[in-house]
């Protein structure tokens, strides 16, 4: 077999994008690559096979998971060749292959290292098949001559983000053997990897050539209006006791340790204390060690004597608080990192590890006294999660009945919940399929219809049984044999065999789409990647996994348009469990923050936006109170129940933009820009005269009213009366005094960075095409930088690859953002009304420092478009001084509360 057979043809019309790609395919190959960005549910399966049957040469298709393999192999039968039995030219084994031959990235892995993979996912993880393995290649070659007899010419590398590792180096080799076409095709490219990582993607996928957003395909029609809903639990009695357990004794250690005479005696007795000017080589490459033994000996009375505030180049140092991080910084230089210095402690040392150890604030050498990984786990896990998800499903019912077509996705399968017994009356305590199944078998009043479907374990009611055996039928399958579920009736499991796997998901899924299956239980790696049911209207993901790759994918399953169904939408609920001992909300809330980074979404916003991050939900601040969280839930589930207004939210943030653009957010204090907070800054220190005393007033309101009326009878005159009121301002000037002369002295002196961020940028545009990095014309490239309404500054990059707006964005963030440790930093120098002189300073971004001549272009282009300035290099000792002044100095470390980020943007 030279070609494929004739007259194959897509039985449905194309996407517009997909028309797009396909109409320009040509130009796209002439470099033997198409690679193709789109999110989950564009259909990018369809199009990698259309390319192929155009291409129309014996071809290799790598999954990422078995699940979504045999995915490739239904739709090329279903909607390509229209026959319901797969033709023997079509192969799942790398081994033999045929003249189309789909296989996973750790099957091909594992034939060239000759192993052997059992085709059945893996409770814990079910797509992670054998990639921790050592590779040896010792078959590679065996494996490659076979592809080479098969004539292999096209690779099509479904979901590429996966190639990492082993991987890689085998398909590689496998690439430079064939020369073959090479089709990448990715809903999530890892634009968070190194730039060695991104070549190395870029390599084997070629430069993108397509990459459409999920606002463009829900104009067009391809994906649904969604949302994104947060449900919050507290933690179980027994879960909130080991977190006040934990908080105590980490308190207490922190106090024991505060006053710890030993580690005083330790910090005296070391170099860096007693002559710090012969030691300024390591203080100025340990600056975190040194200013953590600086702050710990200053908070126990011990007066920092002048020769370490020369060293730090300010004699008017206002040396920070001692708290949990700058504890753990300096437990971290005298537990682990000194290994000379304090030998004669290694007796204290060993039992305060030890105690730390047992206590759970050291893992794995790391120490960290505010989180913890059994806490963490245990918020992330939480049984009160299992509630929510009750509450959840209930809800949607109620509102869909029996519409409704939920998916549950979940980590672990807990087989150890499904019993053989006539009775399960198992105390359900842990997170899974089965325990979520479990919950919601036990408490099903409204006679819902419950399924489960895993790699190991599936589940049907029995009134789906008919339709099964119907699903089953089409495949050529019958007489498949099932049991009943031992404790309940209602309820049948199927049987999996060797003569079933390959179409057993299709058929489960195909009976979730008729509705015999109106909420389907399964693990995130079967179903959380690349399968497909357009039905799903509400997607709860019980999920731990953080990674901006997987989240979304899992998420994709939920926002894919369905046929006939134009009035379809999506919601997706995301499970928190709070912390009640953290303000923040804890851990699950940030892993939550994490996941949303790669969300695009419509806003809650009172004019509606489409952005990423978790702002756009409007959550609140403070999370300890039971009251905000309840009503927070009561809020969400409104919001959720009005789908005509989702669609209405949609319309309107769509009709405000035309793209999604990626740029930098500067944040400052109270979303206010810069300009405002230094108009705040010099009117705060007017004003808070008056504001301090409405304050106290307000504040000592109850005492002065009853202080007054007992002391009434001593106000004989205008004077007493003035005395009382001038205490009471006093107090209030004390309260607000230091703000306010912290933000006047701020105000005078920085410069304004609103008004440079544009500059700044077209500096740094200039720097990466002279350096190479960014090949796109000039006259291609605009720097744009803009303010919201409520003051935030943005900046990006119009025009160019997708990579090199990336490559700008994260540049920009390092010159803005904290300095950390960079070899080259810029010192800007300007006055204000040609008075005061202000000073700055900026991290030269690491793909610009790491060459010189790079980093004197970048300050000769910050000279001319920004201001003046100089160029430190920090690896000499006057530079580690400087570079210390100006971490300690630095506009950014003293204004912004928030996190500089980059945020996605519909305009």
């Amino acid at each position: 077999m030279t070609e494929f057979p004739k007259d194959i043809t897509f039985k449905y019309s194309w996407r517009k994008y997909q028309q797009r790609v396909l109409d320009e395919l040509q130009d796209h190959l002439t470099d033997k690559h198409l690679h193709v960005i789109a999110p989950p549910g564009s259909g990018k399966t369809i199009l990698g096979l259309e390319v192929a049957l155009r291409l129309n040469n014996p071809t290799l298709i790598l999954a990422p998971s078995i699940a979504i393999r045999n995915q490739w192999i239904q739709r090329f039968c279903e909607l390509f060749l229209q026959i319901e039995i797969t033709p023997d030219w079509i192969s799942r084994d790398i081994r033999n292959p045929g003249f189309l031959t789909v296989v996973t990235y750790q099957g091909m892995h594992a034939a060239c290292d000759d192993l052997i993979i059992i085709e059945e996912e893996n409770e814990e993880e079910e797509i992670a098949g054998h990639n921790d393995l050592k590779s040896t290649g010792s078959n590679v070659n065996k494996i490659i001559q076979g592809l080479e007899v098969a004539g292999i010419q096209t690779i099509v590398v479904d979901e590429a983000h996966h190639l990492k590792n082993e991987w890689w180096q085998t398909l590689t080799k496998i690439k430079e053997r064939l020369d073959p076409v090479i089709v990448g095709l990715t809903a999530t490219p890892p634009y968070d990897v190194t730039l060695n990582e991104w070549q190395r993607y870029i390599q084997l996928n070629g430069p993108v050539d397509a990459e459409i957003s999920v606002p463009e395909l829900v104009i067009e029609g391809d994906l649904c209006p969604h949302q994104d809903y947060v449900y919050f639990n507290f933690p179980s009695e027994s879960e909130k006791q080991r977190i006040d357990k934990f908080r105590q004794i980490i308190e207490r250690q922190f106090l024991e340790l505060k006053n710890d005479e030993t580690i005083i005696r330790a910090l005296k007795n070391h170099p860096i204390w007693i002559d710090p000017l012969s030691r300024l080589d390591w203080i100025y490459n340990n600056l975190t060690y040194y200013c953590a033994t600086l702050i710990f000996l200053n908070a126990n009375g011990i007066i920092i004597p002048e020769k370490h505030l020369e060293v730090i180049g300010d004699k008017k140092l206002d040396v920070p608080l001692l708290d949990y991080k700058w504890m753990e910084t300096l437990l971290d230089f005298y537990l682990f990192n000194e290994k000379e210095h304090f030998k004669t402690f290694d007796g204290h040392r060993k039992g305060l590890e030890t105690r730390l150890r047992e206590s759970g604030a050291i893992e794995r050498k790391q120490i960290n006294f505010s989180q913890n990984v059994e806490i963490a786990q245990s918020l992330t896990s939480s049984i009160g999660k299992l509630n929510s998800i009750h509450e959840i499903v209930d809800f949607e019912y109620d509102q869909l009945k029996n519409k409704l077509r939920m998916v549950i996705l979940s980590d672990f399968i807990r087989k150890e919940f499904f019993v053989n017994s006539s009775e399960n009356t198992l105390d359900i305590n842990r997170l899974g399929v089965i325990p979520i199944f479990e919950k919601l078998r036990r408490e099903n009043l409204k006679n819902k219809k419950i399924g489960v479907l895993t790699g190991s374990l599936i589940i049907i009611p029995k009134s789906a049984h008919a339709e099964f055996k119907m699903q089953s039928a089409k495949c050529g399958l019958s007489e498949i044999e099932t049991i009943t579920v031992p404790y309940d009736s209602n309820y049948i499991q199927i049987v999996q065999t060797n003569r079933i796997k390959n179409d057993i998901i299709q058929i489960i899924t195909q009976i979730f789409q008729q509705g015999e299956i109106e909420i389907l239980i399964g693990t995130k790696s079967l179903l959380g990647e690349g399968w497909d049911a357009p039905a799903i209207n509400s997607l709860i993901l019980a999920s731990f996994v953080g990674s901006f790759v997987l989240s979304n994918q899992m998420r994709g399953r939920a926002i894919r348009t369905q046929k006939d169904n134009v009035e379809k939408t999506g919601n997706i609920w995301h499970l928190v469990t709070i912390d009640p001992t953290s303000v923040g909300g804890g851990e699950d809330l940030d892993l939550l923050k994490r996941r949303f980074k790669g969300f695009v979404g419509v806003s809650f916003k009172d004019e509606p936006g489409i952005e990423n991050g978790i702002d756009r939900l409007n959550l609140p601040k403070n999370f300890v109170q039971k009251e905000t969280v309840a009503m927070k839930n009561e809020e969400i589930r409104l919001f959720a129940a009005n789908r005509e207004a989702l669609k209405e939210r949609w319309n309107i943030a769509l009709e405000a933009g035309v793209i999604l653009i990626e740029e930098i957010k500067i944040p400052f204090s109270h979303e206010k820009s810069y300009q405002e907070v230094k108009s705040m800054y010099l009117t705060k220190t007017i004003a808070s005269l008056i504001a301090s005393l409405g304050f106290s007033a307000l504040i000592y309101l109850e005492t002065i009213l009853n202080g007054i009326s007992r002391s009434a009878r001593n106000i004989r005159s205008l004077q007493d009366f003035y005395f009382y009121l001038i205490v009471i301002g006093i107090g209030g000037l004390v309260f607000f005094g230091r703000s306010a002369y912290k933000t006047l002295k701020l105000y005078i002196k920085y410069r304004d960075i609103a008004k440079d961020v544009k500059k700044i940028g077209n500096a740094l545009l200039n720097t990466l095409i002279k350096s190479g990095v960014i090949h796109t014309e000039k006259s291609k490239l605009k720097v744009e930088s803009s303010k919201n309404r409520w003051g935030g500054v943005y900046c990006h990059l119009e025009g160019g690859t997708t990579f090199e707006k990336s490559t700008f964005i994260n540049s920009l963030q390092e010159i803005v953002g904290l300095i950390d440790n960079p070899r080259y930093v810029i010192e800007r120098r300007s006055r204000l009304i040609g008075v005061f002189k202000q000073v700055d300073y900026h991290s030269v971004p690491d793909i610009i420092g790491k060459n010189k001549s790079s980093a004197e272009y970048f300050m000769l282009q910050w000279s001319q478009l920004v201001g003046s300035c100089y160029l430190i290099f920090t690896r000499t000792l006057e530079g580690r001084k400087l570079l210390l002044k100006s971490r300690l100095k630095s506009l950014s470390n003293q204004m912004s509360d928030e996190e500089i980020d980059h945020v996605n943007k519909w305009k």
